[in-house]
């Protein structure tokens, strides 16, 4: 099998696992709402609100995986979003243990795809500042002299270079002065 008949192959099954446990999801969130005395649009809203977040979180954290940045907070609220989906499914049960396995599978596979198609998403590293043009450095020259010092004599300190900025780069401590110096 080809790569492009493999890859078509996995679209259409991760497909068809979303849009059965998308549907299963909202039917749960929607009928849990109506239920619990909402009225059958927001029972609907409801639905739309919950699993549509969990879907946006999951492209949010492979936009910011992508950039580089912090997904904790944003993996937090999808595990959240998640749960409460989850919730819903498994309070619309069968009392009994097999009927809340089977009421959370539609959660579960959500998770489980979510879980792969992020884990596929390349990470790249956050990018790096373009190299910075190398600090001037200027050594004092070496003392030479025929002439012996009288006395006795003080160890010179070490002599450290001076370090320069690259021309028109501003330091950030200095204002810049542009025109009249006062």
């Amino acid at each position: 099998m080809s790569q492009r008949t493999e890859s078509a192959v996995r679209l259409v099954i991760l497909l068809a696992i979303g849009t059965m446990a998308g549907a299963a999801a909202f039917t749960h969130v929607h009928d849990l709402s109506v239920a619990h005395g909402q009225p059958h649009w927001i029972g609907w809203a409801n639905a739309v609100a919950v699993e549509l977040m969990a879907i946006y979180l999951g492209l949010e954290i492979r936009a910011r995986r992508r950039a580089g940045r912090p997904v904790g907070l944003v993996g937090s609220l999808l595990v959240a979003f998640a749960l409460l989906s989850l919730a819903a499914q498994v309070a619309e049960a069968e009392p009994s243990v097999w009927g809340w396995i089977v009421a959370a599978v539609p959660s579960l596979a959500f998770l489980a795809l979510v879980k792969v198609v992020l884990s596929n998403a390349p990470v790249t590293p956050p990018a790096v500042e373009p190299d910075q043009p190398t600090a001037y450095q200027y050594e004092d020259p070496e003392q030479t002299s025929d002439v012996e010092p009288v006395g006795r004599t003080m160890p010179m300190p070490p002599v450290v270079p001076a370090v320069l900025p690259a021309p028109g780069v501003v330091q950030p401590h200095r204002p810049q002065v542009v025109g009249i110096i006062r």
